[in-house]
Parts: C-alpha cells; sequence; structure tokens
C-alpha cells in the first residue's frame, strides 16, 4: 500500500520540480528571443494614470462645487467639526480646562488624574474577565506613567475612542445595508476587499489634500482605514441569525424596523463584538501611522525615535503602544467572549458609582496634590540608556557575524531574486500569471488577474512592483518555513494550545511600527531589515493556520490509515497533510496580506519597492503617483488572493471537504 501511494506522489513532485525548472528556462530563454517591447514594457506603452490621477484629485478639492459650495469648504468644514470632540476628549484626559494662552492661560480644572483612568480600567477590566486582566490593566497604565509616556498614551487612546466609535457607527449602517440590498452588498464588498488592500500611507494623501494637516485629518483617515472588517462583521452577523428566529418575529408582528433593532442585532451581538474587536486593533494601528499627519502621541513618539536613531526612546515608546493595544485587545475580545457565552449584566448601578468616584476624588485631589494630575518628571524612569548601550554592544561585540548574515543574505539571495524578477520579460509574467490563474480558477479568474497584473505594468511601477514581490515572496517563505511547522507541531500537543494562542494574540495586537526597532537596531536600514521585520509581523498568522488545518483533519482518517499499517510519518505525508492543504493554502493567503501590510510600513527603513513610492509621494504631497502605487500594492494582493483562494477551494474539491 505504501508503495502505491508514494509513487504517484513522487512522479508527482518530480514533475512539479520539472514544470518550475522548465519556467524558469522559458522566462531566461525568452528574454532572449522576445522583441524589446515584449521584454521591457516601450515609454509609449506606459500611461500617465499618475497626472491624470493627482490632477483630478487637485480639481475635486479645489474647484469642484456642488451647487454654490465647494468640496473643500464642505471638507474643511468637517474637519472643523470633527475637531471639536477631539478637543474636548484632550481637554478631559490631558489638558484640563485653561482659559487664555500664554502667560495668561489659567487652568480652572484639571484633567481626569491617571490614578483615577487606571483604576476605572482595571475596575472594567475586573467586572468583564476577572483578576487576571484587571491586574494586567493596572500594569500596563503604571508602565505609562512611570516612564512619562501617560500624556502621549491619553492623545493615542483619544484619537482611538472618537475613531471606533464613528468607524462603529458608520461600519454598522453601511452593513445594514449591505444585508438588506444584494445589488449594494457585491458593491460594498468589492470595494471594502480593496480598501483592505490598499497600503496605509495611501489613506493619508487624500486626507491631507482634502482635510489638511491635523487631528482631524488623521481621524478620517483612520476611520475609512477601519471601516472594512466591521462592514464584513455585520454583514455576517445578520446572516448568521437563524431563520427561525426571524419567522418567530414576523409571527409575532414585529415591523422591519423593530426586527432589526430587537431582534437581528441582538442575536448577531456576539460577532459584532469581535468586529468591534477588529475595528479596535486596526484603528489603533492606524493612528500610529496618522501621526505623520498630525494624530501625535505615542505614534510620533516612535517615529521622532527612528529618525533620531534613539532606539531606547523608540522602544519605550513602543512597548507604550503595545501596552495601550494589549488592554484595548483583551477588553473587547472578553467582550465578544461574554456576548457569545450569554454573560450579560456584568455591570451594575454600584459599579457605575463606583467608577464616578474612582474618576472624580483623585481628580479633586490634584487640585492640592500636583502628583496626581501628572507624574513629576524627576521621577519618572527611562531605560534609554540600557538600550541604547546594549544596542552599542551587540553591534560592536557582534558586528562581524551580523555583517556577515546580511551581506551572504543580500548577495547570496535577495539580490539575485530580485535581478531575476526586474530581468524577467513582463509580457510572460503576464501569461504564466493567467496561465496559473485559469488552471486554478478559470476563465473569469484568470481574465480578473490579466486585468491587475496589466494595469500594474501600463502604470509605470513595474520595476518597483517586481522588487515588492521580491520582498513579500522571501519574507513569506521565512514565515512559512518557520510558522506552519511550529504551527503543526504545537496542534499534537493540546497542552500548549492555551499559551501558544495567547502569545498569537499578543503577537497580532503589536502594531507594526514596533517591529522594525529590533531589525533596524541589528540590522541598520536596508532591505534585510525590512525583510526580518516583514516575515517577524507575518509569522502569527502562519503558526495559527498551521494548527488550524491539522483540526480539521477527519479523525476517521487517521485512524483508518494506522489501522492499515501506515507509520506516523505516512500518516502525517499521505492522510493530514492533504486533508489540512485547504486550511494550510488559505493561511499562506493570510500570510501573504500580512506581508503585503508591513511592506509599505518597512518603506521607513529604505526599501525601494512601491512602498517607498506610496511614502515619497506623501512626503512630497504628490498624491497621483502615491494613489496609483498604492492600488498596485493592492493589484498585487489581489492576484495573490485570487490565485491562493482559488487554489484552496480546488484543494478543498478534492478532499471532498469544504474549507474555504
Amino acid at each position: 500500500m505504501t508503495h502505491s501511494l508514494a509513487q504517484p506522489r513522487e512522479m508527482t513532485l518530480w514533475r512539479s520540480h520539472w514544470a518550475y525548472i522548465a519556467v524558469l528556462l522559458a522566462i531566461l530563454a525568452a528574454a532572449l528571443v522576445l522583441p524589446g517591447p515584449l521584454v521591457h514594457l516601450p515609454d509609449w506603452a506606459v500611461l500617465p494614470l499618475s497626472d491624470y490621477v493627482g490632477r483630478g484629485l487637485n480639481w475635486f478639492a479645489r474647484d469642484a462645487a456642488i451647487g454654490e459650495v465647494k468640496i473643500a469648504d464642505a471638507t474643511r468644514a468637517l474637519a472643523a467639526i470633527a475637531e471639536t470632540p477631539i478637543l474636548w476628549l484632550k481637554m478631559l484626559l490631558v489638558d484640563g480646562w485653561v482659559e487664555g494662552a500664554g502667560f495668561n492661560k489659567v487652568h480652572i480644572a484639571p484633567p481626569l488624574s491617571w490614578l483615577g483612568v487606571i483604576l476605572v480600567t482595571a475596575l472594567v477590566a475586573w467586572r468583564v474577565s476577572g483578576r487576571s486582566l484587571a491586574i494586567l490593566a493596572l500594569a500596563a497604565g503604571a508602565y505609562l506613567v512611570v516612564f512619562g509616556l501617560w500624556v502621549s498614551a491619553m492623545i493615542t487612546l483619544a484619537s482611538v475612542l472618537l475613531c471606533v466609535v464613528t468607524g462603529l457607527a458608520l461600519g454598522l449602517a453601511m452593513g445594514i445595508w449591505a444585508y438588506r440590498s444584494p445589488g449594494a452588498e457585491a458593491g460594498l464588498r468589492a470595494a471594502m476587499n480593496i480598501m483592505q488592500t490598499v497600503p496605509i500611507f495611501s489613506y493619508l494623501l487624500p486626507t491631507l489634500l482634502l482635510f489638511g494637516y491635523g487631528p482631524s485629518a488623521a481621524l478620517f483617515a483612520t476611520v475609512v482605514y477601519a471601516l472594512p472588517p466591521m462592514v464584513h462583521a455585520t454583514v455576517l452577523a445578520l446572516r448568521s441569525v437563524p431563520s427561525e428566529t426571524l419567522e418567530l418575529a414576523r409571527m409575532t408582528g414585529c415591523s422591519r424596523r423593530q426586527t432589526l433593532w430587537k431582534v437581528e442585532l441582538p442575536v448577531a451581538m456576539p460577532q459584532l463584538a469581535i468586529g468591534l474587536n477588529q475595528v479596535v486593533m486596526m484603528t489603533l494601528n492606524m493612528v500610529i501611522i496618522a501621526s505623520m499627519i498630525g494624530a501625535g502621541g505615542l505614534g510620533y513618539d516612535v517615529l521622532r525615535a527612528l529618525r533620531r536613531l534613539d532606539f531606547g526612546a523608540g522602544f519605550e515608546a513602543g512597548m507604550g503602544i503595545v501596552a495601550l493595544a494589549v488592554v484595548l485587545d483583551r477588553l473587547t475580545q472578553a467582550a465578544a467572549r461574554n456576548q457569545s457565552t450569554g454573560r450579560h449584566r456584568l455591570w451594575c448601578r454600584r459599579d457605575t458609582v463606583l467608577a464616578l468616584a474612582l474618576l472624580a476624588v483623585p481628580t479633586v485631589l490634584s487640585l492640592a496634590v500636583p502628583a496626581l494630575a501628572a507624574w513629576p518628571a524627576g521621577r519618572t524612569l527611562t531605560t534609554a540608556p540600557f538600550w541604547n548601550g546594549a544596542v552599542s554592544f551587540i553591534n560592536q561585540t557582534f558586528y562581524g557575524p551580523l555583517e556577515a548574515m546580511r551581506t551572504a543574505m543580500l548577495l547570496g539571495v535577495m539580490n539575485p531574486f530580485r535581478d531575476l524578477l526586474q530581468s524577467a520579460p513582463w509580457s510572460v509574467v503576464v501569461l504564466l500569471l493567467a496561465v496559473a490563474a485559469y488552471a486554478l480558477g478559470g476563465l473569469r479568474t484568470a481574465a480578473l488577474v490579466m486585468l491587475l497584473i496589466l494595469f500594474i505594468a501600463v502604470t509605470g511601477y513595474w520595476a518597483a512592483a517586481m522588487s515588492s514581490v521580491y520582498l513579500t515572496v522571501l519574507s513569506v517563505a521565512i514565515a512559512l518555513a518557520i510558522g506552519l511547522p511550529l504551527g503543526i507541531w504545537v496542534a499534537g500537543h493540546p497542552r500548549l494550545h492555551g499559551p501558544v494562542q495567547l502569545a498569537l494574540d499578543t503577537l497580532q495586537t503589536l502594531p507594526t511600527l514596533v517591529y522594525l526597532l529590533p531589525a533596524v537596531m541589528l540590522f541598520r536600514n536596508g532591505d534585510f531589515s525590512a525583510l526580518i521585520a516583514i516575515a517577524s509581523y507575518a509569522i502569527a498568522p502562519a503558526v495559527r493556520y498551521g494548527m488550524a488545518g491539522m483540526a480539521h483533519v477527519p479523525h476517521e482518517r487517521i485512524e483508518a490509515g494506522l489501522m492499515s499499517g501506515c507509520t506516523p510519518w505516512q500518516t502525517f505525508r499521505f492522510i493530514s497533510l492533504p486533508s489540512a492543504l485547504p486550511t494550510l493554502i488559505l493561511g499562506i493567503n493570510q500570510t501573504v496580506m500580512m506581508a503585503l501590510s508591513m511592506l509599505v510600513i518597512a518603506a521607513l527603513v529604505g526599501t525601494r519597492e512601491l512602498g517607498q513610492e506610496v511614502y515619497t509621494a506623501l512626503a512630497r504631497g504628490q498624491t497621483g503617483p502615491g494613489i496609483v502605487a498604492g492600488l498596485c500594492v493592492a493589484c498585487i494582493a489581489l492576484i495573490a488572493d485570487a490565485l491562493l483562494k482559488s487554489g484552496a477551494a480546488r484543494a478543498a474539491g478534492r478532499e471532498g471537504d469544504v474549507h474555504v
């Protein structure tokens, strides 16, 4: 039996190896025999789309009008309106009630005391989840205070609160509309999918043009970025409401509005809470990047430290972001878990009175004890000298091995692979991708992939796109080489599931900027640091899907294999791995998406790809090139998504199981 199983598989493996070699030889041969225009796209075939987009947006922002009202006046008015709640929250959490300016500034009332905010957060955590989360909230708050990060953290928290409330309301409304209108749902789903693949920096460019520079502009950019997960979660949540529940509501005479607010939304609340968690984390991630256009807070502290190469200060501010992110993530996860398990009314009137007292008493006492309003600067701690010294020590002591590793990787793997992709004829790449898409998903998938790849070619960003592909492929390969085997191994050890899931949840709460710090500390700016940061960021979904893939393997198949005399390796190779393959392919897809989202952030360390094009356009205020380059990143993501999801569907079809 083993021989009969192994022989076809080995033949298929050899055929796939020969196919890869044939593809490589075809690309190299095509570069020699194809005419010039099919090797390198001629200049006349490149469309000045960036110029068109830039001019169109400039016209829209400056000259377009609805009746007698200019769009520019409307957007600036919206920015002014949005600035009001931002100022109120900053007054409540940071500045206090102040009248006058300069030497005439008079403090009427202090801001909420840091002690009161921390105690109320711990109380909420205790009531929602228990003692462990309350202790975590106390520790996170103490870190922010003692390390002098409280003011920056409150500025970030104010932005997060406003963005989450706005994104939640808009996402819920759009999701309900999509749920009730099939035509609107198809259009919104396509728009949300594109929005989720557009790089973060691309959202900043039109925001600057329409709303100007400042916290209100950052608010709009963040809400737009965090909107898609809430829309998707709302549609999925409402569709999950049992038909029997809806039928009962109709039989009792509920109107359409009553059915929505009193039946559908309450029943869908557990999944809506999961969407809220995603909005919170995406908002926090975007708020950090939005510090480039005036959001301030902890994100600005990290960016300033990166620019000054002050790794210690950057690390401290980064850990402040982590502290804030972990607490918010655990609170929203606990709320979602309570909704799904039916735990309600955890908060009572007595808790409200206690929370108000915890806020009021330290705030009033801060009038007599200023340390309760703002922790004295002379009593703050800092580990920046230690981390800066550690980085200097590592670089001085291990400079040789680290530089040898970096040089070997660059010269032996990264640069040759990048040169190979950039020298490959564009026509051959388009044809190969179209053939692969047709083989995996049919004519529609092939047409979609061809249109997307042709868009990249005719916009003039082909070389930058190939650089993006080279960094993404290598990063994903590293993440998968580490993550999938680790996830598969952990799946076989149930005792490790809880700790590993906790570690993965923590990794996915870390904002993207945090991953850049250690890479830059050890390997300086450049592609290798970007590779390390991208692979580190993308490893979590690889581990998670490795575990999930093994969970999809039916126990009956494993028992049948063991009863037929298969060894553990044969059972894994011929039974477990094929059964888990659809889920593993989806894990590869998610890893690619995570890598592409981090790729653009890695432009901060000096890469030369589409992310750098977007970042440079942002720095120069060039809206057209930034948006078009961002759309090219989205095209790469959509191509990978179409190919991998089609592959997962085919694998699931062969296994007779639905994984997608």
